[in-house]
Formats: C-alpha cells, structure tokens, sequence
C-alpha cells in the first residue's frame, strides 16, 4: 500500500483555501500512484479554530468541504481531520474527527479520545471525547488510526487514564497512522520525535505521523512529519517550517520503504535557528493570512528593534518593511547611526521624525498639573506614547501593520510603557528572553553583518533619560533571564530558585515584577509563540492575585 503524508498550510476558517490545498494534492497522490493520502488534524477548518466551533453554519461549511474532497476520492482514499457533531445527547456537541474516505464515501469515523486541556489547549471546551476505538480495513491491511494527543499517553506521568492503541492493538493492525496538529516550540520536536518512537516500539508497529505546517497569529505549526518503522527507529522527516508531500509503501512484512533520500537530520538544529526560523514563518503567515504586505517599526538603534527589522525584512522582504527612526533629545548619535547602518545592511525603508518638540509640547501643556516636580518615569512614558501615536498614525495612513519589539525578558518585567512601546499589531520577539535576542543577532550575521556589531556589543538602553542603562533598573540579563526560565517556563516557586543558589533579595524582586506586570501583559499583542511556556493564551494569571507578590 503506498501512502502519502501531506504536510500543509492551512488558514482557520478559509474554506476555499484549504479545500483546493487538500483536492490538489489528491490530485497530485493519484498521478504519483498512492492509494492512500493522509492530511493533518481538523485540517478542513484549521486549527485552532476556538469558537468559530460555536457557529453551526462552521461545521456546515466543513461538511460542504468534506462532500468537494470526497467527490475527488476516486480510486484513491484520504483521510481529513474535521469537526463533526456528536450524535449522542449526552456531553459536548461535536467530536474531534477523522474522516477515512474511500470511492467518494466517508467509509469510517474515528473520533479523538484524549482531548488535551492545559496550556495552549482547551480541545475539552468544544469536543467529546471518544470511548470507542476500531480500526480501519483498507487494501488488505488493518489502519490504527489516532489522533495527535492520543498518542501522547505513554509519557512517565500520563495526563489521562486510558491509551486508544492498547484497544486498537488488541484488532492486529498491521500500521499506525497518527493526524496532529502539534505547534512548535524550541524543544518540542525532540519530545515529539522520543513520545512517537515509544509507540511504534511498545505496539511493534511502523507509524505515520502527519503535522501541520504555518502559523495561526500567535501558534506556529512547524511540520516535521515522521515516519518509523515498527522498533521505533525515526527514518524519514519532513522538512520544517514548509509544505512538504512524501509517498511511503508499507509492505506484506510490515516495512516502511520509500524512493526519495531520508531527509533524517543528523543533527537537531539549534534551539535559536528553529527559533529564527519559526518567528519569519510566524511573520509571513500572519501577514498573509491577515491581507496586509507592509510592517512598520520604530528602530531605535538597540538590538531589539534591529533583530525584529531583520526579521522582518526575511519574511516580507525589505521593500515591505518601514522602519522609522524617532530620535528623542536623550538619543545618543551612535544609536542613529547603528539604526541607519541597520537600514543600509538591510535596503528597508526608512523615516526620521524627531519627537523632541512633541514631547516638550505633552510636558507644556502638563505644567500646570506637574508644576515643578521633579523630571521621572512620567516623562520618560511620554517619550514613548508619543512614538506610539506617530507610528499608529502611519499604520492608519499606509495601511502598515505596527511589530511590537519588546524581548520576554521585558514583558515579564513590565519594563515597558502601556500604550507606547509595548504597542503593535503582533509581538516579534515577546517570547525571546533578551540573553536569546543576542544570540538571535550572531545567528542572523553568521554569513555577512546585517545587525551593526555595535549595536549587539553596546549596553542595552531605553534612552529616555540621560546615560540611562537598563541594568539602572534589572539584574543583569543572564541573571535576569536564568531566573524567568525558572518561573515562566518551570513554574518553580521563589523558594526553589533561591535553593538553586539565586540571591534572595534579586529573586524576591523578579518575581514581584513579573506579577505586578501582569495588568500590562493582559493588554499587549499577540505574542509569536516558540517556547514551552510564552505569554499570551498559554499562561492564565490574575490580574489581582496574591501569590507570590
């Protein structure tokens, strides 16, 4: 039997979109000779659709798509990921499926059992999970067909109580074919790629595991589709952060072969090359899938702006890409000249406007209220709410989307102002500690210089009082960041990090900053998503807590 993966880009709720993607490569199956080809988890709707399940006419239109795919499943059989209302009065409305299409006709349903609920995921909201587990007949062999997380129960502290293999396996299949829709993170693919070999190794099965590829605002989806034969031993990988189809023949012995070369890497790459790589998809997809071409920025001449413009220039290309330069009286020139030099490397776009006379324009007309208190962190947000509005008056002009450039290290702090520079349509690098935005900066001149060498070597500054230094007011950022690792990504309370030697008194303080900032991070944009534990939709904190205040 000759299978096909098809690792695709869909776009949640594009129905057109995602329908001719799927029926093209039917097509394209067929000519290659496969009898069967395999797409993603929910891929007819895209995932994650939230609660555009809700809507009935939603689950109308992914059955309308399902009947045009079925229509194409002529001497070739498919199967698509799609949400399907549960039958059954008892529970949720709808089931996570899969869809087994043969001759035009949906031939079996298989329904997700384990429905992950814990960071990014809240599949519990919306579907039911199965109880009920059979495999699939198709061409002389017997198909385990499982979705995403009902694979991922084999783990040392297993989230759920039951394991749909150990139903499926007592009915002798003979191959395990696994539809995800597993988002990235940096370390996520060497996880992915240990829990999928346990199964093929525990079942004594091959298995084939499908992925989505592409981002959906802040979720991105990096592919890396994989293929294992029945010791559990990984050999063939799709490609990352692109659409990739392969074609696998399972044999009477039970041996997965195929024509092409392996495209097995022989060595992981780098957590901060998977991270430039999945933040330029991140860009890419969000502006296309949102309809806009042009990015703007202000470019400041730090490292933050200048790893977030290069970024951006990879993604869209330069000629979409404005950076406007917004120079203060505390500006210092060699920050101009590293943003211009910025802007040369690069051949973005550029703008200058000056904001001194507009901030001196804010503090005139506040006179009367400041009277002669003392210059303070009230001037110095008005220094950035005043870049804000001039970069919000560009994106309303030009149709420009606005990238935030704020580093997690900062967002976790709260070292940033409300509605100045922690504005912007989505988050570049929000989930990047900034001992990461160093790295970042060597990565992307590992072949020529694009970010000036004196802006990834000078101390970091906000500029927005004289000869100010951000450690004027944080730890030092290797200190700064080991500790956020600790809390964010680990959840370890202050007395486990201070039990792995940290200072009491730096610890106390980190954490304090990160929940009192969390009214702050409640009101900034989208953040792109490549850690295990990123701001945003995958980490749920009161605002008025308590705890560890």
């Amino acid at each position: 039997m000759k299978i096909g993966l098809a690792q695709l880009n869909y776009h949640i709720g594009n129905f057109e979109s995602n329908t001719n993607k799927i029926i093209q490569s039917i097509r394209d199956a067929k000519q290659k000779g496969a009898d069967l080809v395999v797409f993603a988890e929910l891929c007819v709707c895209g995932y994650p659709a939230r609660d555009f399940l809700e809507f009935n006419e939603f689950i109308e239109l992914c059955n309308e798509a399902a009947q045009k795919i079925a229509a194409e499943c002529q001497d070739i059989a498919c199967i698509i990921g799609i949400p399907t209302h549960n039958n059954k009065p008892e529970g949720k409305d709808l089931n996570n499926s899969a869809y087994f299409i043969e001759n035009g006709q949906v031939k079996a349903i298989v329904n997700k059992a384990l429905l992950p609920n814990y960071d990014i995921f809240d599949e519990y909201r919306y579907f039911e999970p199965s109880t009920q587990f059979n495999c699939i007949d198709f061409k002389g062999k017997r198909i385990a067909l499982t979705i995403c997380e009902d694979l991922w129960n084999t783990i040392e502290n297993p989230l759920y109580v039951t394991r749909p293999m150990d139903t499926l396996i007592e009915q002798n299949p003979d191959v395990m074919i696994n539809i995800a829709a597993s988002p990235f993170a940096y370390n996520h693919d060497e996880e992915r790629i240990a829990i999928l070999s346990d199964n093929a190794r525990r079942y004594k099965l091959p298995l084939l595991y499908v992925n989505h590829v592409g981002a959906q605002t802040e979720l991105i989806f990096d592919g890396g589709s994989l293929v294992f034969d029945k010791q559990g031993n990984a050999v063939d990988e799709l490609p990352y952060f692109t659409e990739h189809t392969a074609y696998y023949t399972l044999t009477d012995t039970g041996e997965i072969t195929f024509e092409h070369q392996t495209t097995i890497k022989p060595q992981r790459d780098s957590d901060i090359q998977q991270i430039h790589d999945g933040i330029v998809l991140g860009i890419r997809d969000y502006f296309y899938k949102s309809g806009f071409k042009q990015a703007i920025l202000g470019l400041s001449g730090g490292i933050d702006s200048a790893v977030v413009c290069a970024l951006a220039a990879e993604a869209l290309g330069p000629e979409n890409v404005m950076a406007v330069l917004l120079p203060s009286k505390f500006s210092t020139d060699h920050s101009l000249k590293d943003a211009k030099d910025l802007v040369e490397n690069l051949g973005c776009k550029s703008e200058v406007i000056a904001i001194e006379k507009i901030t001196n324009a804010f503090e005139e007309a506040l006179h009367p209220q400041f009277k002669n208190l003392p210059f303070n962190i009230a001037e110095e947000n008005i220094q950035s709410r005043s870049r804000a509005v001039l970069l919000m008056a560009m994106t309303n002009k030009f149709g420009y989307i606005l990238l935030n450039t704020s580093n997690k290290s900062e967002v976790a702090v709260g070292y940033g102002t409300l509605y100045g520079d922690m504005c912007g349509g989505i988050s570049v690098i929000g989930d990047v500690f900034k001992s990461q935005v160093f790295q970042l900066a060597r990565y992307m001149n590992r072949e020529r210089e694009i970010i000036p060498e004196n802006t990834i070597i000078k101390p970091p500054s906000a500029e927005l009082r004289p000869d100010q230094k951000d450690t004027d007011s944080l730890p030092e950022y290797d200190t700064l960041d080991a500790i956020l690792v600790q809390y964010v990504e680990h959840r370890r309370s202050s007395a486990e990090i201070i039990k792995q030697g940290f200072d009491e008194e730096t610890v106390r303080k980190v954490l304090r900053l990160v929940n009192l900032a969390e009214h702050k991070r409640y009101q900034t944009p989208p953040i792109l998503r490549v850690s295990p534990k990123a701001f945003g939709m995958g980490r749920r904190m009161p605002l008025v807590g308590k705890y560890l205040t």
